[in-house]
Order: structure tokens, then sequence, then C-alpha cells
């Protein structure tokens, strides 16, 4: 297994990638500055993904597809994996799907892309955590500042669609 820093200039990097942990059969992107830490990776694979070690990320500790099926369940996109296998890739989702998280971010799934002034993109992206607290220091992003500030607000839209029906006296 072999981890490297970003290289500049290298098309298979994706933008903003900070470390690749590789070995022949799969590379994992990890991009620290879109990790909350939720832990679905460690929970999911805990002899794959060891927070507490460097290098954090052990890519020959399971299959590619163990891998590639956790690395999918990061909510934020800060993980992101490529197969070289001839295992399947991450799919594109047909739909844009928000997913409002009780007390959180929204959790975005689809094909999402995100652009600044001008038309500059932002991000393009399968998985993201966008920030409804407004305390983030890596807006548009959330980067768990929620937890800090305390920030309260309702999960999913059945949880809103019964608060707004209590509001208006329905």
């Amino acid at each position: 297994m072999e981890s490297e820093p970003r290289h500049q200039g290298e098309e298979r990097m994706r933008s903003g990638v900070e470390i690749v942990y590789r070995n022949d059969r799969i590379s994992v992107y990890w991009e620290p500055k879109l990790c909350i830490h939720v832990g679905n990776c460690f929970r999911g694979l805990p002899e794959v993904f060891k927070p507490r070690n460097r290098p954090w990320v052990h890519v020959d500790a399971a299959s590619p597809d163990e891998i590639a099926r956790v690395v999918m369940t990061c909510p934020t996109g800060a993980l992101h994996f490529e197969r070289h296998d001839g295992g399947p890739q991450e799919p594109e989702p047909e739909e844009t799907v928000i997913l409002p998280q009780t007390d959180g971010p929204l959790y975005v799934r689809g094909r999402v892309v995100i652009e600044g002034p001008g038309g500059r993109l932002i991000r393009k992206d399968t998985r993201l955590a966008l920030c409804r607290c407004g305390h983030s220091g890596n807006k548009p992003f959330c980067d768990g500042s929620h937890w800090r500030v305390r920030f309260s607000a309702s999960g999913g839209a059945e949880t809103d669609a019964e608060d707004s029906a209590v509001d208006d006296g329905f």
C-alpha cells in the first residue's frame, strides 16, 4: 500500500484531494477538508479505516468490494475510490436527493455541481454535506461547526411537515 500527497497536474487526481491510499486493486481518495468525522468508514470497516493510526487507511486489509461499499457510505464526499481490478466504479445517481440531518447539515446525493460567482466551479460530486447552521469555515460545505454552536433544527421532511402543520393550526 502506498499513500501520497496531492500532486498538481496529474489528471487522475480529483480536484482538492489531499491524500491517496492505493494498492494495485483500489485507490481511496481522502479529502480532509470535507471530512466531518461522521464515522461511517471506521464503523463499517474498522480493519481498513483506523483514524488513530498513520496512515489511517489500510487498503490491503479488505477486498476492493468491501472498501468500495463502505466508502460510498461517506455522506460528505471526503472519501472516494477508484477501482484498478476491473470492479465497478462508484455509480452516479440518476436523481438528486437532499436529506436534512437533525441538528446538522444537508446531505446531498446525486449529480451535484456547485458554482460560485461568474460560474466558477466550486465542486462537482455525487455526495456532499452542505452547511445549514451558517457557521462553517468551509462554506458551502459543512465543517462540523453545528456541534460547536449547538445548532438545532429538525431532520427529514416528515418531521418538518408535522412541525409546520402544528404551527399553522391544521
